[in-house]
C-alpha cells in the first residue's frame, strides 16, 4: 500500500525536482510530523515558516470548522461583506503603523508580490524596479522578474524588463540606479533564500531616503519574516523603518494558503478605478482561511510566543557548536547553519531524517541547513534537536 501511494504521487502529480524527498506524511500535530510507518519527526522548518504556532493548533482547527459550517466561498474578493475577511484585516492593521491601514488579501506570497508591483506602477506611473541580488519573492512571472539568478529564470524569458539588481548592503551600488525611472524597491529585511542574511539598518535607511526623494514606493517582503519569526511581530519593527507597502504570506493563513499586500488606503484606492477591477482575485481572503489566520494571530499574541524567540535563538547558537559548522546566519528562529558544501548539507539532512528531524536547505545558499521551527518549540526540543544534528554531523 505504501509503495502504491508513492507511485501515485510520482505518476499523477507534477514534480518540482527529479528526486523529491517523498516523505509520506499522514499526520501533523504540535511540532511534529508523522509518516505512514508511524515514525515521528521534529519539524525544524515549519512548512518553510508557515506553521509558526505549530501544526493543528486546536484554536485554528476550531475556527476552520466553525467557519466552514457557516459559509465558504460566496463571491470574488471585495464584492460582498464577509466578516472573517473584514475582522482579520482590522486585526492586522491594528498591529501596524498608521500608513499601513488597508489590506488586499490574495492566495499566496507570490500573488501578493504581484499585487504590490501592480499597485506600485499604478501609484507612481513608473515601471522600473530595484531588487536585491539572490532574492526570492515567488515563482510567478512578476516575482520571477525580481530574481537575479539566471538558472531559475532563463527558461521563462521574456520576463518584466527594467529590473535593477543591487547586492545586499552595498551602499555604493544604490547611487548608480536611475532613480527618476524607478517605481518601487522590493527588499527583504532578512534575505531568506540567500541563507537568512540580514539587511543592515544603514542600507535600508538609504533605500528609504532614495524612495522619499524620488517618489518611489518601498516594499518590504515579510513573507517569511512575518508573525514573530525574527523576534518581533514584523521584522521592520527592529530597524525602525516603515515601508510604503508590506507584503505578507506564509504564516498569515495559520497553515492555510493566504497572502496579502498592505498599504495606505489612498494608495490602494487607485486599484478601484481607471480601470475598475484593477486587481482582482476569486479566492483571495477565503473566509475559512481568514478565520484560520485570525485564530493563529490570536494564539501568537495570547500565548506570548514571540517574547521567547530570541532566547530560543541563543539556545540554538549555544548548542550548535561543531568543527563542521562554519557559521550560523539569521535572526530569531530563522537560522541558516553553514556547512562546507551542498553535498554535506544533503547528507546531513538525510541523517537527520533517520534521527527523527525534518529539515531543508536554501535556494541560493545550498551549503546551509535551514532551521526555522514552529515558535512553539520548547527548550528541551531545541536541545534534543541540536544533539541529533551534532550526531548527524559526526557521521557525515
Amino acid at each position: 500500500m505504501h509503495s502504491f501511494a508513492r507511485q501515485t504521487f510520482l505518476e499523477n502529480m507534477a514534480q518540482t525536482s527529479p528526486n523529491p524527498l517523498a516523505l509520506h506524511v499522514v499526520r501533523a500535530e504540535g511540532n511534529y510530523l508523522f509518516d505512514v510507518d508511524g515514525n515521528k519527526y521534529l519539524d525544524l522548518i515549519a512548512g518553510i515558516s508557515v506553521c509558526n504556532i505549530g501544526h493543528q493548533h486546536p484554536a485554528v482547527v476550531q475556527a476552520v470548522q466553525a467557519q466552514a459550517a457557516e459559509f465558504m466561498h460566496v463571491m470574488v474578493y471585495g464584492e460582498t461583506v464577509q466578516t472573517p475577511q473584514s475582522n482579520y484585516a482590522k486585526q492586522l492593521v491594528q498591529c501596524l503603523p498608521e500608513n499601513l491601514n488597508c489590506c488586499y488579501f490574495v492566495n499566496s506570497g507570490a500573488e501578493a508580490i504581484d499585487g504590490a508591483m501592480k499597485l506600485t506602477k499604478r501609484v507612481t506611473g513608473k515601471t522600473q524596479f530595484v531588487a536585491l541580488t539572490d532574492a526570492y519573492h515567488g515563482s510567478t512571472q512578476g516575482p520571477l522578474s525580481l530574481m537575479s539568478n539566471d538558472y531559475y529564470s532563463q527558461a521563462y524569458r521574456p520576463l518584466l524588463p527594467s529590473v535593477h539588481f543591487v547586492n545586499q548592503n552595498d551602499l555604493s551600488a544604490i547611487d548608480s540606479i536611475p532613480w527618476s525611472e524607478i517605481a518601487g524597491v522590493v527588499v527583504e529585511i532578512v534575505q531568506a533564500e540567500r541563507g537568512d542574511q540580514l539587511s543592515s539598518r544603514e542600507f535600508l535607511q538609504a533605500l528609504r531616503r532614495k524612495c522619499d526623494q524620488h517618489c518611489c514606493l518601498l516594499i518590504f517582503d515579510e513573507i517569511q519574516t512575518g508573525f514573530g519569526r525574527t523576534g518581533t511581530l514584523f521584522a521592520f519593527e527592529q530597524v525602525g523603518i516603515v515601508p510604503d507597502v508590506l507584503v505578507l504570506g506564509k504564516a498569515l493563513g495559520g497553515g492555510m494558503p493566504m497572502g496579502a499586500f498592505i498599504a495606505d488606503r489612498a494608495l490602494m484606492s487607485t486599484l478601484s478605478n481607471q480601470p475598475i477591477l484593477g486587481h482582482i482575485t476569486t479566492f483571495g481572503g477565503h473566509p475559512v482561511v481568514a478565520a484560520a489566520g485570525a485564530a493563529a494571530l490570536n494564539v501568537l499574541q495570547s500565548e506570548d510566543l514571540i517574547s521567547a524567540v530570541f532566547d530560543k535563538e541563543k539556545l540554538f547558537r549555544q548548542c550548535l557548536k561543531h568543527p563542521k559548522i562554519l557559521a550560523i546566519h539569521g535572526r530569531g528562529l530563522m537560522l541558516a547553519v553553514q556547512l562546507a558544501d551542498f553535498d554535506s548539507v544533503q547528507l546531513c539532512i538525510q541523517k537527520m531524517l533517520d534521527k527523527g528531524l525534518f529539515s531543508d536547505w536554501f535556494l541560493f545558499a545550498p551549503n546551509c541547513l535551514r532551521i526555522s521551527p514552529p515558535l512553539t518549540i520548547s527548550n528541551q526540543e531545541i536541545e534534543s534537536a541540536c544533539r541529533r544534528i551534532l550526531s548527524a554531523l559526526k557521521e557525515n
